[in-house]
């Protein structure tokens, strides 16, 4: 067979495909309206910021100093003073949920601050840690703000002469959606390899049209390569809309370069893909595949990646199964190009990695369609 009538046959079965997908609703839903509907998920319902915490306020002191640390916490930006009263009420209130902690100043606080002390209670929800973790932080800094401020006024000295001056890096106003967005690109650019490719042979076999595909002389390499580009191309344009709802509706800034944004979005894609035809090729059932391709690359994506837990406080054995997800070596990449900027020397050895997991599976999707069309 020549080279023109193998290269006529492989468009014409690339063809096919591209049809095949642009005649499937179903398709265009999962491309382009699950992604943006997830990134508005993940960019405004996701918040892992705790702003305007909802307190209450308990003043057991009558005092000057009381007073004055009751209006500093009512002004505060971190918190929402939503009650003030006595302590019995405010408790009725936590175990409602209608606020979220309770400051107590207790009696003789001007006089303990008076003498150079002074205790401040905070009462925290307990069944929600990071929430309660936040308030404690946040009120021991407001309370040593005020304390540094009344000492100022005072024309007292501060007992340690030292100024901490902090500065974040990349991400200077400390805004979870900087890294929330990117991360969701990634859940998004495996949904599209893993979820819509694990359909494409099983689809084939369920539709009949396998057998007439197995009377061609086509390879099995040429027939998954016809099967992979049109979803390559798809999930390079899902990735690009992402990417520009992300810059544009949410914010986030971009410091990297477009050129490295698409080379790490393209490396991903083989892996995703490939992992996807694998399940396409081992289980003839559309339904089944796509339950395999939800538990081995979307949840796993979603849970082990570093996305939203991080993976240095999972348990150990959690931690090594993290290092068979491949979207672990893409969500680094993304955060960085996105809010730091391009480093290769962080890109280049994830990139390997990524096309070594996509090596791995091509070969065994290979071996499993032959089997099943030998």
């Amino acid at each position: 067979m020549t080279r023109s009538s193998q290269f006529l046959r492989f468009t014409a079965m690339l063809r096919k495909e591209s049809y095949q997908i642009l005649r499937d609703p179903s398709t265009f839903l999962i491309a382009f309206l699950l992604p943006v509907l997830l990134l508005f998920l993940m960019g405004f319902g996701v918040n892992l910021d705790a702003a305007r915490t909802r307190i209450g306020l308990s003043i057991e002191d009558d005092s000057e100093p009381a007073r004055s640390l009751a209006s500093t916490f009512q002004h505060s930006r971190f918190f929402d003073v939503e009650a003030v009263g006595p302590i019995t009420m405010l408790e009725r209130e936590l175990v409602a949920g209608d606020i979220h902690a309770i400051i107590v100043i207790p009696q003789d606080f001007g006089r303990m601050h008076s003498r150079g002390g002074g205790v401040v209670q905070v009462i925290t929800d307990g069944s929600m840690p990071n929430t309660a973790s936040f308030v404690s932080s946040y009120a021991n800094g407001v309370y040593a703000t005020w304390v540094a401020a009344r000492t100022g006024d005072q024309g007292g000295r501060q007992a340690v002469p030292i100024t901490v001056s902090e500065r974040f890096w990349f991400n200077a106003e400390l805004a979870s959606r900087n890294f929330l967005v990117p991360g969701s690109i990634a859940v998004v650019m495996t949904m599209i390899g893993s979820l819509l490719t694990a359909l494409v042979v099983a689809r084939e076999w369920e539709r009949g049209t396998m057998e007439g595909i197995m009377a061609t002389p086509v390879g099995m390499g040429e027939f998954l390569l016809t099967k992979v580009i049109p979803y390559f191309v798809l999930g390079l344009f899902s990735m690009a809309l992402c990417s520009v709802l992300a810059v544009t509706v949410f914010q986030v800034p971009f410091r990297g370069s477009v050129l490295a944004l698409f080379i790490i979005a393209a490396v991903y894609l083989i892996p995703a893909l490939g992992q996807g035809l694998l399940i396409s090729s081992t289980f003839k059932s559309q339904f089944v595949a796509s339950q395999v391709a939800l538990l081995t690359a979307f949840l796993p994506t979603l849970l082990l990646s570093g996305f939203v837990f991080e993976i240095p406080s999972m348990p150990r054995i959690i931690q090594g199964l993290t290092y068979l997800v491949p979207a672990r070596y893409l969500i680094p990449q993304l955060q960085t190009v996105f809010i730091a900027g391009d480093d290769w020397g962080l890109f280049l050895p994830n990139m390997a990695i990524l096309l070594v997991f996509g090596a791995v599976l091509f070969f065994f999707c290979v071996r499993a369609t032959r089997r099943r069309i030998a």
